[in-house]
C-alpha cells in the first residue's frame, strides 16, 4: 500500500491546494484524534501544536485544532516555535502527538504539516499508512464539535523552554569575545539561536530576523548561505550559522567565508563524539547520499558509518532502534540523540562550536578531517516511476559503468519521493571519471526510460 498524502517529510504543498487548506486540515485534526484512539487509547488524548511564522499557518493550526477537539482531548498551543522545540515539547508535556505546521525550507507560498510521536520522533511509514486509511474512510467529515464539548486549549511557551534546555549544552559565557553571524531565515528560529549564543557571551550579527512570515526562506537561510558567508568575512566572525524556516537544519560557514557541506559538518560532529567517547557503539548514522569520504574519515578516527535510506526520519529510526547517538543527512539535518529527539539546527550548531572550543581549532581546520570524493548529481523528469529493479537492461548498464572506475566509486539512481523525477548521483576519486560516468549514466537512463527529459 503506497502512502498517498505523506511525502518524505509530512504533507506539504502550495497553500490553498487540495491538501493544504483549512478544510483539509480540519479533517486531518479529526483523523488525528481517531488515529490516536486506535493506536494508543487512553482516557484523555493530548497533542502539542506549533507552527512557523507563515501567515497561512494561523488558519491551518486553528482548523486542525477544531477538527481534533472533542470531549476528553487536550491541546497545547505552542504558537510560533521551531520544529525541534515542538518535538521536545511532546516529551516535556507528555502528549500523545506533536504537530508542526510548516513547509520547512520551502517558499512563503507553501505550507504543510509534520507529525511527531510520543517519543518526539517522526511517524514511521506504517503509522502514516494507518493514518491515511482512516483519512480516506472519513473524507468529507469535518469533525465539527461544539465549543461546549471541546477539550481545553492551553498556551505553552515552547520557545522559552527550548532555549533554557539548550543553554546548558556549553559552559556559561564560553563564547565571550566571539563574533558569530546567524541567519534564521526569517523563520521560527528568530528567538532561539541568537538568544542562546548571546547568553553564552557571543556578539551575534543577526540576519534573516523578520517575523512577518512573508519573507521566510526568501534569499536567506540554509538554502541561500551566500550572504551569510560574505557577512562572516566582513565581520571577522568565528563562524556563520544558517537555519531553514522551521529550524531543523543547519549550514555552517567557516571564518574564511567558505560554506561547509553537510558531510563535512557531520564528520566534525562524528570526530568530536569519538574524542569525547560519546559516539555510541562507535557508529555514526548517515544516508545513502552521504559522500564515501565520510566513511573513510570516521573509520580513520576509530569509528564506522552505517547508512540508511534518504530522510532524517530513517536516520532517527535507526538510531533509536540500535541505540546510536549521532547521525544526520548531507542536507543539513543533524541528530544528536543525547540532546534532542529529532534533527535540531541549534543543538548541531552548539556541538560544532563545542568541537571548536575543545580543540582550539578554527572551523577551517576542523573541516579538514574529511576528504570528500568528487560528485556529480543530475535530475531527469519522468512521466512514470517504473520500478528500477524491473529494468534488468538498465541495471546491467549501471553495473558496467560502475565497474569502469579504476580507483573505486559508486552510482546511485533513485526516484524522488516528492516530485516526478529520477535522481542520479556519481561519485569517484577521479573527477574526470565522474564526468564521463554521469554522461554515460544519463544516456542509459534515457535509453531505458524514453520519457525522461
Amino acid at each position: 500500500m503506497r502512502v498517498r498524502y505523506f511525502g518524505t517529510d509530512g504533507i506539504r504543498g502550495p497553500y490553498g491546494d487540495s491538501h493544504v487548506n483549512p478544510r483539509f486540515f480540519q479533517m486531518l485534526g479529526g483523523t488525528c484524534r481517531e488515529f490516536l484512539r486506535t493506536e494508543r487509547p487512553s482516557d484523555t488524548l493530548a497533542i502539542a501544536v506549533g507552527r512557523d511564522p507563515r501567515p497561512s499557518g494561523i488558519d491551518l493550526q486553528n482548523a486542525f485544532i477544531r477538527g481534533f477537539s472533542a470531549p476528553n482531548t487536550r491541546v497545547y498551543d505552542l504558537g510560533v516555535a521551531p520544529t525541534p522545540a515542538i518535538a521536545a515539547a511532546v516529551i516535556r508535556l507528555g502528549t500523545d502527538l506533536g504537530i508542526a505546521i510548516t513547509a520547512s525550507h520551502n517558499p512563503f507560498s507553501d505550507n504543510g504539516i509534520k507529525f511527531f510521536d510520543d517519543l518526539g520522533t517522526k511517524l514511521d511509514v506504517s503509522s502514516e499508512r494507518s493514518f491515511e486509511a482512516l483519512l480516506d474512510d472519513t473524507s468529507g467529515n469535518d469533525f465539527p464539535v461544539s465549543v461546549s464539548e471541546a477539550g481545553p486549549v492551553e498556551s505553552d511557551d515552547a520557545v522559552r523552554h527550548y532555549v533554557e534546555a539548550t543553554m546548558g549544552i556549553l559552559p556559561a559565557r564560553c563564547l565571550s569575545g566571539w563574533t558569530v553571524v546567524v541567519d534564521t531565515a526569517n523563520g521560527a528560529m528568530v528567538r532561539t539561536t541568537p538568544s542562546v549564543l548571546r547568553a553564552l557571551g557571543a556578539d551575534v550579527v543577526h540576519l534573516g530576523q523578520y517575523t512577518d512570515g512573508e519573507s521566510i526562506n526568501e534569499g536567506c537561510g540554509s538554502e541561500h548561505p551566500e550572504i551569510l558567508a560574505t557577512t562572516v568575512c566582513a565581520c571577522g566572525a568565528r563562524l556563520g550559522i544558517a537555519h531553514d524556516g522551521d529550524g531543523d537544519r543547519a549550514v555552517f560557514v567557516d571564518e574564511r567565508g567558505a560554506i561547509l557541506t553537510g558531510d563535512e559538518s557531520l564528520a566534525i560532529l562524528g570526530h568530536s563524539a569519538i574524542r569525547s567517547g560519546s559516539l555510541a557503539k562507535s557508529t555514526l548514522v548517515a544516508t545513502i547520499l552521504s559522500n564515501h569520504g565520510l566513511d573513510r574519515s570516521i573509520a580513520a578516527a576509530g569509528g564506522r558509518v552505517e547508512r540508511v535510506d534518504v530522510g532524517d526520519r530513517n536516520v532517527v529510526r535507526r538510531m533509536v532502534k540500535a541505540g546510536f547517538t549521532v547521525g544526520g543527512e548531507s542536507s543539513g539535518h543533524f541528530v544528536l540523540r543525547d540532546y534532542a529527539p529529532t534533527g535540531d539546527g541549534l543543538v548541531a550548531a552548539l556541538k560544532i562550536i563545542g568541537a571548536m572550543l575543545d580543540t582550539g581549532d578554527p572551523l577551517s581546520k576542523l573541516r579538514q578531517c574529511v576528504h570528500l570524493y568528487p560528485q556529480a548529481t543530475r535530475d531527469l523528469n519522468v512521466k512514470e516511476k517504473i520500478p528500477l529493479d524491473s529494468l534488468p537492461g538498465l541495471q546491467s548498464e549501471i553495473a558496467e559503468i560502475e565497474n569502469s572506475f579504476a580507483a573505486g566509486g559508486r552510482i546511485l539512481v533513485r526516484y524522488s519521493g516528492t516530485e516526478p523525477k529520477i535522481r542520479l548521483l556519481v561519485e569517484a576519486e577521479d573527477p574526470h571519471a565522474v564526468a564521463a560516468a554521469m554522461q554515460a549514466l544519463a544516456k542509459a537512463i534515457r535509453s531505458h526510460l524514453p520519457f525522461a527529459g
